[in-house]
């Protein structure tokens, strides 16, 4: 049962993202310390489930390795290498294997692994045109360049037809020439291009983690907004805070993306076997996710959210905490009810039923997902519920309760008795549940 709890609660997410184009961006450790087959078994699950995947990878341990080979020196200048001709060829031989290797790993067809069955079929090319970055704090990066253009039509008719697209972080001029491109910039230029759903970062570390001088260790951000993110850096710049190597690399690129209209952007670590499945399926991820404005909204409750409204409740009519109500009943009263989102989930829901001829109303059906109680979702509904009755003419709010007494003293309920509730409720009470009721004057 606990499978097929799981299981229903993932069906939102796997509704949600069908057809939907994901970038996921991952660096050369990835495939040099043999986590690709790991993580090729979670792209093939995506694939599976109707997601459209773009994957940009890196090849930067491989491209070092190379150089060391012919005693090449380079330098890096705000994290970009210094691509002369000679570390230009080192880069397209290191990122030549390294996207073949991919395209192998991607090929997996074993019988009784992940794999069974499956038919990646990988598109890889000249979908990116770059330019040269040139002269930066007085110093050439002669073959180091930045996406220039991402040719998404020709990348979305091979999504189209079922296919993996490949980048590498190189890119081409219409003059013919090669350049080294840094693996975020082209993901996040690929993500804006084709209006991506989501951009991924497989990053060292768990996620964006802040640490200051006090601290005695770094606290992961789960969620970030776009303004908070450039607060960050801010205070990065002032060195109020600290950093890790790849926050710093990967937080601006993920702005951007965001201000550009990415949806969502993920950063999580490469280090942790199944990070984009627990990051992607579960309410609370695994890593830090960025978003444009603030994640949490609160709003009318509209018909196509009985569907959602029913899952949140069935525990709880279950065990007998909320009254049972039926989809047709709950599609008539739709306009009673005010929910939560979180990251365009449904995660708390409750309604107001007004009964104008006692200036009273009553709070029902406050739920709250389990994973969010501790998020003042609860709070914020009633705080809606208080509003809207005020703005009926309300003098007074009531609640029925069997298992949650506490919860509605503690926020300025009292006992009441029986008697003290409108005609029509006294009427309708159900002796058979002895529900315990209390009373808010607004």
């Amino acid at each position: 049962m606990d499978f097929v709890t799981w299981f229903r609660s993932v069906a939102p997410y796997i509704n949600s993202f069908r057809h939907k184009v994901f970038v996921v961006a991952f660096g050369g450790e990835v495939v040099a310390d043999g986590k690709f087959i790991e993580l090729v078994h979670d792209l093939n699950l995506l694939a599976s489930l109707g997601v459209r995947l773009v994957l940009v990878h890196g090849a930067r341990p491989q491209i070092e390795s190379r150089l060391n080979e012919h005693d090449l020196q380079t330098t890096y200048i705000r994290g970009m290498r210094v691509t002369d001709a000679a570390a230009l060829q080192c880069v397209k031989e290191s990122i030549g294997r390294v996207r073949v290797e991919i395209e192998a790993l991607l090929s997996m067809g074993l019988p009784n692994s992940p794999m069974a069955n499956a038919a990646i079929r990988v598109a890889s090319g000249n979908f990116v045109t770059a330019r040269p970055i040139g002269v930066i704090e007085g110093i050439d990066l002669m073959h180091t360049g930045e996406v220039r253009k991402v040719d998404i039509s020709a990348i979305r008719s091979r999504l189209e037809q079922g296919e993996l697209a490949l980048l590498s972080p190189l890119g081409y001029s219409p003059t013919g020439e090669i350049f080294n491109l840094t693996l975020e910039n082209v993901a996040a230029e690929a993500a804006i291009a084709l209006k991506a759903e989501k951009l991924i970062f497989l990053m060292d570390t768990q996620g964006i983690e802040k640490s200051t001088a006090d601290s005695e260790q770094a606290l992961l951000l789960r969620e970030l907004t776009v303004g908070e993110g450039r607060s960050l850096l801010k205070e990065f710049g002032r060195k109020m805070v600290q950093l890790a190597e790849d926050a710093q690399l990967y937080l601006p690129f993920a702005l951007h993306a965001c201000e550009r209209g990415v949806s969502r952007v993920h950063l999580i670590s490469r280090h942790v076997d199944g990070a984009i499945l627990q990051e992607l399926f579960t309410h609370s991820g695994i890593g830090t996710m960025i978003s444009e404005g603030p994640l949490q909204n609160l709003r009318d409750a509209r018909i196509e959210d009985v569907g959602a409204i029913l899952q949140l409740i069935e525990p709880l009519e279950a065990d007998g905490t909320l009254v049972r109500r039926s989809r047709e009943l709950l599609e008539m009263e739709i306009d009673r009810f005010v929910v939560i989102e979180h990251d365009r989930m449904i995660v708390g829901c409750a309604a107001l039923y007004p009964f104008p001829d006692d200036m009273a109303g009553e709070l029902a059906c406050l739920t709250v997902h389990p994973d969010y109680r501790s998020a003042g979702c609860g709070d914020a509904l009633l705080k809606a519920i208080e509003a809207k009755a005020r703005s009926q003419g309300s003098k007074k709010l009531f609640v029925l309760t069997t298992r949650t007494a506490h919860w509605f003293v503690e926020r300025g309920f009292l006992s009441a008795d029986v008697s003290q509730l409108p005609k029509v409720k006294q009427g309708l009470y159900n002796y058979q549940r002895r529900s315990k009721v209390f009373m808010k004057p607004l």
